[in-house]
C-alpha cells in the first residue's frame, strides 16, 4: 500500500472559477480517509486529481514519496471505483474483473488466481460466469470492487460508489467496504456527500466547503468538537440546533440569553420570554471575552430530553419549554420539532415513550456537557466545545 500526499493543491477552471483552494492532505499507509461535503465542494475533483484524470493548477501530489503531479493515470498504480459500475455488458463477471490485468499482459495463471481470490473475498464466486444484466445492483457493485482489488494497487479511490444502491443495500455494502479495508490493509481515499457514511467508514474525515478544507480529524473528534458552525451542522442527523443570542453576566456567572439579542444583524429583544441558559464551567475561559457579543449556542438533538427520560443532570436553569409543532416517529425514538420561548426552531431526538404531542409545550432539559458555542458572524468559528 502507499502514503498519499497533496500539498497546496489548487484547481481553477476557465474563467477563473476555483474549485479546489490550497488543499493539503497526508493519507497514511493503510488509512481510510473520507472526503465529505455538499455537492460542488470540490471533493470529486480532488479525487480525480489524485487519479490523474484532472490536471492540477498549482501544488503537487505525491504517492509513496514520488511526485506524480504530471504522471499519466495508468502509471500511478491506483484503482478507482466510480458511482456508475462501468461494467462491460458483453463480458462475464470473470472477464470484467480480469480485464485490467489482461490488458497488462499478466500471465493467465496469475489472473485466474487473482480473480478467484477477489471473488472469494467478496462472496461472488458463484457469479463469475454471469453477465452484468443478470446481476442485482449490489452484485454489480461487488464486481466493480473486485475489478479494483485484483490489481492490488497502491491506493484505492472511491467516488460515491454506493449512491446508486437502495438504503438497505447501502448499509450492507458500507459494512462490506469497512471489512474489506481491514482485511486488505489498503490505503483508501473515499468521496461521499453522505455524512453518516463518512462517520461510519472513515479513520479520518475531511469536511470540505467551497473547495476549502473546513476540518480534518477522526469522525468522533469532528462530531464532538466541530471547528465551525458549518461542520457542526453538516455532520449529524438531524443536524445540530443553533440558537442565536448573546452572552450576559447574571447571577454571578455567564448566561446565554436568547432574548437579549440575536446574531446576524437582528435587533435585540426586550429581555423577556427567551431561553436563558447557564454557561458551564468548562466553557467560561473561552467565553469571557465574548460578554455582550452575539454568539450562537449549538446543541445536538440527542442532548435534549424531558425530565422523565434524561440521562444527564437536569438543572432547573437548563430548561427550555418547547412548543411542539411536529413529531416524526422513528421506531424506538422520535424527532420532535418545536419552537423555543424566543421563537427559534429546535429539534429534539427523544425516546418514543416520552409522550411528545403536537400542540403541547414540553419542558425540555439541555445537557450542558454537550453544548457548543460559536461566533455570531458568517464564519461561525468554534468558541467552546467541551475538552476530551
Amino acid at each position: 500500500m502507499a502514503r498519499v500526499q497533496l500539498e497546496h493543491v489548487d484547481k481553477i477552471y476557465e474563467g477563473g472559477v476555483k474549485i479546489v483552494d490550497d488543499f493539503n492532505l497526508d493519507v497514511a499507509d493503510r488509512e481510510l480517509v473520507v472526503l465529505v461535503g455538499p455537492s460542488g465542494c470540490g471533493k470529486s475533483t480532488t479525487l480525480r486529481m489524485i487519479a490523474g484524470l484532472e490536471s492540477v493548477t498549482a501544488g503537487r501530489i505525491l504517492i509513496d514519496g514520488r511526485e506524480v503531479t504530471d504522471v499519466p493515470p495508468r502509471d500511478r498504480d491506483l484503482a478507482m471505483v466510480f458511482q456508475s459500475y462501468a461494467l462491460y455488458p458483453h463480458m462475464t463477471v470473470f472477464e470484467n474483473m480480469a480485464f485490467g490485468l489482461a490488458m497488462r499482459k499478466t500471465p493467465k495463471a496469475t489472473i485466474e488466481a487473482a480473480v478467484r481470490r477477489a471473488a472469494e473475498i467478496l462472496g461472488i464466486t458463484a457469479l463469475l460466469d454471469r453477465r452484468p444484466k443478470a446481476l442485482s445492483g449490489g452484485q454489480r457493485q461487488r464486481v466493480a470492487l473486485g475489478r479494483a482489488i485484483v490489481r492490488a494497487p497502491k491506493c484505492f479511490l472511491f467516488d460515491e460508489p454506493l449512491s446508486n444502491l437502495d438504503a438497505k443495500l447501502r448499509l450492507e455494502m458500507r459494512a462490506e467496504l469497512k471489512r474489506l479495508h481491514l482485511d486488505l490493509g489498503s490505503t483508501v481515499v473515499y468521496v461521499t456527500h453522505d455524512q453518516e457514511e463518512a462517520i461510519t467508514l472513515g479513520d479520518r474525515v475531511v469536511v470540505m466547503k467551497d473547495g476549502v478544507v473546513q476540518q480534518s480529524a477522526a469522525a468522533l473528534e469532528i462530531y464532538r468538537r466541530p471547528a465551525n458552525r458549518f461542520v457542526a451542522g453538516f455532520l449529524g442527523s438531524p443536524p445540530m440546533n443553533f440558537l442565536d443570542g448573546r452572552l450576559v453576566e447574571a447571577e454571578g456567572g455567564l448566561r446565554f440569553d436568547e432574548s437579549a439579542g440575536a446574531t446576524l444583524g437582528q435587533p435585540a429583544g426586550d429581555g423577556r420570554g427567551g431561553a436563558r441558559l447557564p454557561v458551564p464551567g468548562w466553557a467560561l475561559g473561552g467565553l469571557r471575552a465574548q460578554v455582550g457579543q452575539a454568539v450562537v449556542l449549538g446543541v445536538r438533538p440527542e442532548a435534549l430530553a424531558p425530565a422523565s427520560h434524561a440521562r444527564f443532570e437536569q438543572r432547573a436553569d437548563s430548561r427550555i419549554d418547547l412548543k411542539i409543532w411536529l413529531v416524526q416517529p422513528l421506531g424506538d425514538r422520535a424527532d420532535v420539532y418545536g419552537t423555543t420561548p424566543g421563537g427559534q426552531r429546535l429539534v429534539a431526538q427523544l425516546d418514543a415513550t416520552a409522550g411528545a404531542a403536537v400542540g403541547e409545550t414540553l419542558p425540555t432539559y439541555v445537557d450542558l456537557d454537550r453544548v457548543h458555542f460559536f461566533a455570531g458572524d458568517a464564519v461561525g468559528r468554534s468558541l467552546a466545545s467541551k475538552p476530551a
